[in-house]
């Protein structure tokens, strides 16, 4: 995205450009992690060594309020965040706090009951699966329980 077409969206969205908040949305448009605004923070720093960790998690929750970033909730009570806002869902491993993207049809914005509308205006729709993924299932071992021990 050309730094023109971001001033314009910043504008669209209220928001003045900076290069902190340049530096931020770059790293989100970049990010396929999922990353926390931590991690966010250790890579705009290389770019920006002064930004704080304040500016950062203010700018994501900034673009979070205009929908320009959503937030996905991990594992725990860290905030991760995803800069891929066309809609999709996510999976969470419990074990390792990874998250993928998943795309399923008939859960969107459209699915939504009617008694939705009643409540308030929804931005979007996304199912979150938690569980373990491959990967740390391959790294489990088997437990032997105490009737399987006395068994052998």
């Amino acid at each position: 995205m050309s730094i023109e077409t971001l001033k314009q969206l910043f504008a669209k969205s209220g928001l003045k450009f900076t290069n902190q908040r340049y530096l931020v949305y770059k790293a989100m448009a970049e990010a396929k992690d999922h990353p926390s605004a931590e991690t966010v923070w250790r890579r705009v720093r290389v770019e920006a060594p002064a930004i704080s960790l304040d500016t950062v998690y203010r700018t994501l929750a900034s673009f979070e309020a205009r929908g320009l970033v959503t937030r996905v909730p991990g594992r725990g009570e860290e905030g991760r965040f995803d800069g891929d806002v066309t809609p999709h869902h996510h999976l969470v491993c419990l074990c390792c706090g990874s998250i993928e993207d998943f795309s399923m049809p008939g859960a969107g914005l459209d699915d939504l009951p009617e008694s939705v509308a009643d409540w308030g205006q929804a931005r979007d729709a996304q199912v979150l699966v938690r569980g373990v993924c491959r990967k740390c299932l391959c790294q489990m071992q088997p437990v032997k329980t105490e009737s399987s021990k006395r068994r052998t």
